[in-house]
């Protein structure tokens, strides 16, 4: 699933081609990839709208509308936009909707396992509003990260995952942090000290801002390309997601992988020991 780094590089490069164009045509080929309001009015209201700009909220993509409304689209696992510019490029067995822009061009969203979701709403916080922190907002602070851990019993990677408790962090960008950190995934997330919450929250805004810089991770399954078939580098850069047995860049353990809710987590059982 396209976590924060890739969902931003997303926006990138989704923003110079759809802020300020207007959809001409819009087909909705798999329907239950509209959540809200359905498929047939998603598909009228969003005709004739003109897109104000492109953003995000965690792993959320929002596009403002000339209308007042806003479309919001959750990827979740596999969901990927592309741009084409004829007609005769819109050919995928997997499109399950396509978006003709003004200028002529073609916006496909694919989604191969059909997880993705549309919403248009008015109000892109009856969608959002419940998400956790920006992480690397200004005011998405050591000091604040030290106050909400405070007292959680739970495991300390899976909280992390929440996006209620942080926003747009997955499994490839946790498991670097907490490496990064030199904490162990299964720590109890309320034993933290104030110098370990420092650590993660350095850790957190270092893997995130290092994931944008270079573009994003583009796994060995292939799903996150960019809407122009480019792919990102960040998987090169990886210190221990998906490099259980290969030594540990800092002090050249094997890594290991365990599993955390039913999801694969990667570690140095030697630099992240468990001790509390």
């Amino acid at each position: 699933m396209p976590e924060l780094p890739e969902v931003e590089m997303i926006v990138r490069k989704l923003r110079p081609h759809l802020a300020g164009r207007t959809f001409t045509e819009v087909v909705v080929l798999w329907e239950r990839s509209v959540a809200r309001p359905g498929a047939a009015a998603f598909c009228r209201s969003l005709t004739g709208a003109q897109v104000q700009d492109v953003g995000r909220r965690g792993k959320y993509l929002l596009f403002p509308l000339d209308t007042g409304q806003t479309w919001l689209v959750h990827l979740r696992m596999t969901g990927k936009f592309l741009l084409r510019t004829a007609r005769e490029n819109v050919a995928d067995p997997h499109v399950r909707a396509r978006f003709h822009l003004d200028d002529g061009a073609w916006l496909l969203f694919s989604d191969t396992r059909k997880f993705g979701r549309f919403y248009l709403v008015d109000d892109p916080q009856e969608v959002v509003g419940a998400l956790g922190p920006e992480p690397l907002a200004a005011e998405f602070t050591a000091a604040q990260l030290a106050e909400r851990l405070a007292g959680r019993r739970g495991e300390l990677k899976r909280l992390l995952l929440n996006q209620h408790f942080i926003a747009g962090l997955g499994n490839i960008y946790v498991s670097e942090a907490l490496w990064r950190a030199g904490i162990h995934p299964r720590r109890v997330a309320g034993t933290l000290t104030r110098e370990e919450a420092g650590r993660l929250h350095a850790a957190i805004v270092g893997v995130l801002t290092e994931g944008i810089a270079n573009g994003g991770a583009t796994l060995g399954d292939g799903q996150y390309v960019y809407p122009d078939g480019g792919l990102g580098r960040q998987q090169e850069h990886l210190a221990v997601y998906e490099r259980a047995g290969e030594h540990c860049p800092r002090c050249g353990a094997p890594v290991e992988r365990i599993v955390q809710g039913q999801r694969s987590t990667y570690l140095c059982p030697s630099c992240q020991k468990l001790t509390a």
